[in-house]
């Protein structure tokens, strides 16, 4: 899952919008623009860098002048005291862009350094780590990126990337009177050709009926491990096994010694914690 020029360029204009819609009284009321220093970009916690392209970004788009020099790139591993990057010029330009460039590092850092300690707590075994579609609204594209650069991978993108027949799709169709094969087979005859078909399943018993019913992928939502191997023993590689619901990092490797091929996790991006890293002013 990579961002594109464009829309690093979109995202970092609503945050700079957002931020400096109505400019920055206390430097300018303060701070003459032609005052010159750098700024050092420095971590002050551990963890996997992500951000620098939209960081940069953010520095130039307040002051095309500005000397930006990223000295250490997206998959770092940063300790305290890290410089991460330096950036030269006014000061003022420094000021006006900081929160917005460190917004982005921190937030971001923080994915993929969360991301980061769930692939490593399941070292060694056959499985992936995933991410959902519970993004920040309108960061989608920058937080499954950060995912990948802690090591995990991505899962839908967006709607239209598969599907999956999800808990409220299910009652839906229920309430038709169709059951599982005939919900696979009506999903079969409608999915756009190449799109794997995904059931998510609550019992060992439904996902039995889902690959006997053909689902590519089997979602295990929320079962305990006990029934997770069950389940995975029962569908014997007839489709691929995904786990999702609850996982932490206190039961992530239980869940993936079950057998289950994927393990998707919300938290990587909705509850992710800020990587600590601060900007430091000297003038000139």
């Amino acid at each position: 899952m990579s961002s594109s020029k464009h829309q690093i360029e979109e995202i970092v204009d609503r945050a700079l919008a957002e931020d400096l819609g109505k400019g920055d009284v206390t430097t300018e009321a303060l701070i003459p623009g032609s005052q010159r220093g750098t700024g050092s970009i420095v971590a002050k916690k551990a963890g996997v860098l992500a951000g620098t392209e939209a960081a940069k970004r953010v520095f130039h788009r307040v002051d095309p002048e500005l000397e930006v020099q990223i000295l250490l790139k997206d998959w770092a591993r940063i300790k305290p005291g890290s410089e991460v990057a330096r950036v030269s010029g006014s000061i003022a330009s420094i000021l006006k862009a900081e929160r917005v460039a460190l917004n982005f590092l921190q937030h971001l850092s923080g994915i993929a350094s969360e991301t980061s300690r769930y692939v490593e707590a399941v070292k060694g075994l056959p499985v992936s780590i995933m991410d959902t579609r519970k993004t920040t609204p309108g960061l989608r594209s920058l937080e499954k990126r950060a995912v990948k650069v802690g090591g995990g991978k991505n899962h839908r993108m967006s709607l239209g990337d598969g599907i999956l027949i999800k808990d409220n799709h299910l009652s839906t169709l229920r309430s038709q009177g169709l059951n599982i094969e005939a919900i696979v087979a009506k999903a079969r005859q409608n999915v756009p050709q190449g799109l794997p078909v995904e059931l998510e399943v609550g019992s060992v018993s439904e996902a039995l009926e889902a690959v006997e019913a053909g689902a590519d992928i089997v979602m295990l939502d929320n079962m305990n491990l006990e029934d997770m191997r069950k389940a995975v023993k029962s569908i014997h590689g007839r489709a691929l096994v995904e786990a999702s619901g609850g996982i932490t990092m206190d039961n992530v490797r239980a869940v993936a010694e079950t057998g289950v091929d994927f393990i998707s996790i919300g938290a990587l991006t909705h509850s992710a914690r800020a990587l600590d890293i601060s900007l430091e002013l000297e003038t000139q």
